[in-house]
């Protein structure tokens, strides 16, 4: 465990130690100084590699599930991690991120922060409008967004990466030019 994985396991032990005394968790409670901190690869990774308990278990109205280990969510993050960088996300980037309660939105999120890309969060329901300002006021480089929804982005131009996720791959149509 990293100086700085230790230092966040310190801080919170001690929130949990205080749970039931908000005085004493308010008065003791400081944040560590850290230089450098990635919480994805330097707390989480360490201890979900091996661990097969669940992770995530997504239940659908229709009541199929879907479970995944810490070990599993690790390495599948890795791997679009990966992906997103050849496709040339780097840290400080911004990302829409506009995916239901799925496996692919976890993946995706615990992905960025390997990266140190910034996720924009975006419900399914928004229109063009509200996505053309995302887009643009969040200077966002990248969309992720599923395969149904992705058709919303045709109308908001920019020179993003747009990535859309279907049944069971990702797909991407890459730098649509700023019109």
């Amino acid at each position: 465990m990293t100086t700085a994985a230790k230092a966040f396991t310190a801080v919170r032990d001690f929130l949990i130690e205080h749970r039931d005394d908000y005085q004493a968790a308010y008065e003791g409670f400081q944040w560590p100084e850290l230089e450098e901190f990635n919480w994805a690869l330097d707390w989480f990774d360490p201890l979900a590699r091996g661990n097969h308990q669940p992770a995530l278990w997504i239940v659908e109205q229709d009541g199929s599930e879907r479970k995944l280990s810490f070990d599993e969510m690790a390495r599948r993050s890795d791997q679009v991690a990966n992906w997103l960088r050849s496709l040339g996300v780097m840290r400080g980037d911004r990302i829409v991120l506009m995916l239901g309660n799925q496996v692919e939105l976890w993946e995706s999120i615990l992905a960025a922060m390997k990266l140190g890309a910034v996720i924009i969060p975006a419900a399914p329901l928004l229109g063009e409008i509200d996505l053309r300002d995302r887009i643009d006021r969040g200077n966002a480089r990248h969309v992720i967004a599923a395969a149904a929804e992705a058709a919303k982005f045709d109308g908001v131009p920019g020179g993003y990466t747009r990535i859309a996720v279907g049944d069971q791959s990702l797909r991407s149509r890459e730098n649509v030019t700023r019109s």
